[in-house]
């Protein structure tokens, strides 16, 4: 019997993009290969009807949010097998950064964490080839996803993403890796960047702001691609910017998206106070997270919610640091 069947779950921005892209090209030789480009509300799932199925899982730039799969892992995955996950989000690297499974950076994106991994632990010269070849798309999507800014480029691919949606974009990279943009590519992503600083200029216009702590859009503003780009506008260039920047988008299920940018880590702090793996999911990193909220929320009360955990950490984080030392010399 031939190898399983291999299953490629990754995210649906440039990173996961560029991502599932070297997974597919390193891969793809010899077996069948599945690709779902995700988000957080279905990971979970895929990652359990992969591993019942008796197929081989890589996930790339995400995880799951329940506990349950976890343990479904934990029992289903040989200790002598290669790791699946590679990633590079904060909030992984603590709770799963010590399973055998898990290949977890912060310092890159979760592409180049697959990427590094993938160089150390190869010796077919094809695969090695692959990587060359891929290295400069991994270097953008690393440049984007931690908002770098040193590869102009990085903004047009982005762009590319937000045009071509995820699987445009993925099915360019499959039939073309190259990072070189050919010239009808940049000049859509150019006037797509054009038409998106006019969008943003719009959509200032509506922001709910709610003093220094939170700038909240409402849906129906921005287009699919606009969040990090507008909330990075906000809190780079405004003279007096806000500690998070949040943008609301109403999913097609009827549930809601929340997407949050700081620049302190204050954005996966209000991701660990609101989430509860039930009603509210959510998954990201320190400053670049994301809040799920059922259809019956208003966004009066996503705002509403949100405010209310960066006032708490605000507290929690006043809070004097007493030390078992300190006690004693009080005594």
């Amino acid at each position: 019997m031939g190898k399983p069947l291999l299953h490629i779950i990754s995210h649906t921005d440039l990173d996961g993009v560029a991502a599932a892209a070297l997974a597919w090209h390193a891969n793809r030789c010899g077996r069948l290969v599945r690709v779902s480009l995700t988000g957080y509300g279905e990971v979970d799932s895929l990652i359990l009807n992969t591993l019942a199925a008796g197929n081989e899982p890589i996930v790339l730039d995400l995880f799951c949010q329940k506990e349950e799969t976890i343990d479904e892992i934990d029992r289903l995955w040989p200790e002598t097998a290669k790791p699946f996950l590679f990633d590079h989000h904060k909030s992984n690297s603590e709770r799963y950064g010590t399973r055998k499974w898990a290949v977890i950076d912060t310092n890159y994106c979760g592409a180049m964490v697959y990427r590094n991994w993938l160089a150390d632990n190869t010796d077919d010269e094809a695969v090695k080839k692959i990587i060359t070849r891929l290295d400069p798309l991994v270097k953008i999507a690393n440049d984007r996803d931690l908002w770098l800014g040193q590869i102009p480029e990085s903004r047009l691919w982005q762009a590319m993403v937000t045009m071509c949606g995820h699987w445009g974009t993925f099915a360019r990279l499959a039939a073309n890796p190259s990072a070189i943009l050919t010239a009808e590519e940049t000049e859509g992503a150019k006037e797509f960047t054009e038409r998106q600083e006019a969008r943003f200029e719009r959509a200032k216009e509506h922001i709910w702001r709610s003093g220094r702590e939170l700038s909240f859009l409402c849906d129906g503003i921005l287009e699919y691609g606009d969040v990090s780009d507008f909330c990075g506008m906000i809190l780079d260039r405004e003279d007096n910017p806000p500690q998070l920047a949040a943008v609301a988008a109403k999913r097609a299920g009827g549930d809601w998206a929340v997407s949050m940018r700081s620049r302190d880590g204050l954005a996966g702090r209000v991701i660990s106070l609101l989430k509860d793996g039930r009603k509210i999911r959510g998954g990201g990193h320190g400053d670049a997270s994301a809040l799920y909220f059922p259809r019956n929320y208003t966004q009066e009360e996503m705002r509403d919610s949100i405010l209310a955990a960066i006032r708490t950490e605000k507290e929690n984080s006043a809070k004097p640091n007493v030390t078992l030392g300190d006690l004693f010399k009080l005594s």
